[in-house]
């Protein structure tokens, strides 16, 4: 397998099934599963960013380790929660449990996700743009298939009746499978690995991974890029647990159907990211970024007048042009800022951010729509993004990546 498949293209296959039986747990299938267990819509929102929350708390650590202990090593171990833990649904009877599974799940992404992006920024060069928004493109296809691949395997078993116990179970075994593939796959083509951060004995690595953390921590460009793309990434949290709520409560479509609101945007994301890329990589990351926070709150603010399914698809549409257009720029931007032996504890920092978000934006909407109405609470988190948008630009001005020529 090693030598049928370049680096990258094996790494894209791996990311592709790992992010498949992700998506397959998560949206809809998450949220209605909290549903299906009597959660209301504070709990629901918790449950949704709570694997989130993980990251927060994982991602640093783990992107600063990869330029110690090596990339590749450090991947596997993210693998192996990709693997495992669906399975561990099946023992789901009540929300606590629930809960705990879904913050120990967050243990996948938080350990792959960020080194991952790692080893294709340590070989992008200056195509960094490029190869990132490929590499994400080619892996969240997962994303794309998984949330109404887990819309069909509920309305499919389910029918015209409410999702059973079993209908969750055949959507979760489903994700484990797709997860032990990804596992599988990644023993026979992630070998040969070293330390990026070369040094002998624990005390120096030791020294390597703090000296690194506190480097890129110290650095504001860093810091202001990664928070514009948690705020944009609070909005995506949101989507992907009130979306399918919003969809089959209020708008009164089915549960394929909400699924499939979120593969359109995720299929709108993955077609534009590469664009976006290259032409980051060739006029610049700042106005792009900006473009897109204001796509982003325009559209996620937009999304609670409408119920007509084909209206929500363009919106949906709408919201993943502005996911590309921030994300395209914001990854290549934080690795164009740092130094080579540090983009794993760059992009460990920028995912941390960025989960900081994700997670706050599930909780957040699911505390407004306690008490307010989908529109009020949509609206309220559109504004935030909008907002964040001149800050932006206002606070980044010189520091902006030379434009490739």
């Amino acid at each position: 397998m090693t030598h049928i498949l370049s680096p990258f293209t094996a790494l894209c296959t791996v990311g592709f099934f790992a992010r498949l039986s992700y998506a397959l747990a998560r949206s809809p299938v998450l949220p209605l599963f909290a549903l299906y267990l009597g959660a209301g819509p504070e709990a629901i929102g918790f449950a949704v960013g709570v694997s989130t929350v993980t990251g927060i708390f994982f991602k640093l650590p783990a992107g600063a380790l990869s330029d110690v202990i090596g990339r590749k090593r450090t991947m596997m171990i993210g693998l192996f929660f990709f693997a495992f833990m669906p399975f561990a649904y099946l023992l789901v009877r009540d929300y606590n449990l629930l809960i705990v599974i879904r913050f120990i799940h967050g243990l996948a992404t938080a350990v792959y996700g960020p080194v991952a992006m790692a080893v294709v920024a340590d070989i992008a060069g200056r195509n960094k743009g490029e190869m990132l928004s490929w590499f994400s493109s080619v892996t969240i296809i997962g994303n794309l298939l998984g949330a109404p691949l887990g819309g069909f395997i509920l309305h499919r078993t389910a029918g015209a009746s409410t999702s059973s116990l079993a209908d969750f179970q055949y959507a979760y075994l489903a994700s484990g499978i797709a997860g032990l593939f990804s596992l599988a796959l990644a023993l026979g083509v992630l070998r040969n690995d070293k330390p990026v951060a070369e040094g002998r004995g624990v005390k120096e690595a030791f020294r390597k991974f703090i000296s690194g953390i506190k480097e890129v921590l110290s650095d504001r460009r860093i810091a202001i890029t990664s928070a514009m793309e948690g705020l944009q990434n609070m909005t995506v949290g949101a989507l992907e647990a009130f979306l399918p709520i919003y969809a089959v409560s209020v708008a009164g479509l089915n549960e394929f159907q909400a699924g499939i609101l979120w593969g359109v945007q995720v299929v709108t994301t993955i077609l534009s990211k590469p664009i976006m890329g290259k032409t980051s990589d060739q006029y610049g990351r700042k106005a792009l970024i900006a473009a897109g926070l204001v796509i982003c709150a325009l559209s996620f603010g937009m999304i609670p007048v409408f119920k007509n399914f084909y209206l929500l698809m363009i919106t949906a549409a709408f919201f993943g042009l502005g996911e590309a257009l921030v994300q395209s720029s914001g990854a290549a931007f934080v690795a164009d800022l740092c130094k080579e032996k540090h983009f794993g504890t760059a992009m460990g920092t920028f995912g941390t951010i960025f989960d900081i978000g994700h997670a706050t934006g599930p909780i957040l909407a699911g505390f407004l729509l306690a008490s307010h109405s989908y529109l009020f609470s949509f609206q309220v988190m559109a504004a935030m993004l909008l907002l964040a948008a001149p800050v932006f630009v206002l606070t980044v001005r010189a520091e902006e990546p030379t434009p490739l020529r």
